[in-house]
């Protein structure tokens, strides 16, 4: 997979021979050491020849161009969901804090905890996290705002040359009235435009997922299609797949966070 955890990721190439050949390559490994598949996860797909990977999945995409003015990105917004939600959580008298400390990492940690749980998905193991603000330094930002000292919503942000990616986010739902969510992304944008960066990736949404496409349009993000491609191509999912998902769902939201926490553990390894 290309790469691991990442929305998309297009191959480094000159040229269509350059990705035949690679193309080529990766068919014959497949077949040699018996891989179930290999999946590669292009944002430009359809404008390239995939030789024998046909297209898999497919997702939203969007992204906000940071280029207009800072009053402008606000206009953007939608007025009630957005722009009324930010100016709440600044008369809430939210206070957001940001860093890559060990405190920050584990209120984001526990916020991450609270989410899985209401998506009924277990979580990437805290050392997953750990990992990423050791490997990526100061391009690597965790934004977690407070009401009365208490941790209630937190994004972990990316950043890449003049583009700026937000990869995860949580949040506490008792508090969601508070516009916690919406006042994080205002701050990472106000952020990014004092950098000089040009985009704000939001990330892929399953197509299905109308709730959270939405958000993101309503932050004033531009949507486009994700389709990823696979060799060989995958069978559709069985009605059998759809009850297995859904009897580990019910199982994973009744675990407690000790036991949730062991089956990311055990789990995430073999996703991406």
């Amino acid at each position: 997979m290309s790469l691991p955890f990442s929305d998309h990721c297009d191959p480094l190439v000159s040229g269509p021979e350059d990705l035949a050949s690679i193309l080529h390559g990766l068919q014959r490994i497949q077949v040699d050491e018996k891989l179930k598949n290999i999946e590669i996860r292009p944002l430009e797909s359809p404008a390239i020849e995939w030789g024998n990977f046909a297209a898999a999945e497919s997702f939203y995409l969007h992204k906000i161009d940071l280029r207009p003015s800072l009053d402008q990105l606000f206009r953007n917004m939608h007025k009630d969901s957005i722009q009324r939600k930010i100016r709440r959580a600044e008369r809430e008298g939210l206070v957001c804090e940001e860093g890559r400390s060990e405190a920050l990492l584990d209120k984001f940690y526990q916020l991450m905890l609270l989410t899985r749980r209401r998506h009924e998905l277990p979580p990437a193991p805290r050392d997953w996290f750990r990992n990423l603000v050791d490997c990526m330094g100061e391009k690597l930002t965790i934004r977690v705002v407070c009401k009365n000292e208490r941790a209630i919503a937190a994004v972990l942000i990316l950043v890449h040359k003049k583009k700026v990616v937000y990869k995860y986010g949580c949040s506490d739902a008792e508090f969601h009235n508070l516009g916690g969510m919406p006042f994080l992304f205002w701050k990472t944008i106000e952020e990014a435009k004092k950098t000089g960066a040009e985009e704000l990736d939001l990330g892929r949404s399953d197509t299905d997922n109308a709730g959270l496409a939405q958000f993101k349009e309503r932050l004033g993000g531009f949507r486009s299609t994700l389709t990823y491609v696979k060799f060989p191509a995958s069978r559709a999912p069985s009605s059998r797949a759809g009850w297995k998902m859904q009897i580990a769902k019910l199982v994973v939201s009744h675990l407690p966070d000790r036991c949730l926490v062991l089956a990311g553990r055990l789990l995430y390894p073999h996703m991406g």
